[in-house]
């Protein structure tokens, strides 16, 4: 597919975007560059492949699930200026 200038001019009136008179044979070059891109993602040799989560099929390595800190609730809130309940009391900012 291939942007013509009155299509990109259309695009950028509606995405309210001035476009310099300038700029519009460099802006469609690139946006047409990156239409070409996209259009490689329609390769049918791509439909057969699974969603990878990561390039390599490896294992995570993962750090036991372990409680490492103590609770510390009460000295945190002796520090607060205002609290009610345990919980933090703030300024109203939004009416």
């Amino acid at each position: 597919m291939s942007l013509t200038n009155e299509q990109l001019q259309t695009v950028a009136h509606l995405a309210r975007i001035a476009v310099e008179p300038e700029w519009t044979e460099a802006l469609r070059s690139d946006i047409n560059g990156i239409l070409d891109q996209a259009s490689r993602l329609d390769d049918p040799r791509l439909n057969d492949l699974e969603p990878m989560a990561h390039p390599l099929d490896q294992v995570q390595r993962l750090r036991p699930d372990a409680v490492t800190e103590s609770d510390q609730r009460e000295t945190l809130m002796d520090g607060a200026p205002a609290q009610e309940q345990g919980l933090f009391l703030v300024p109203k900012v939004i009416e």
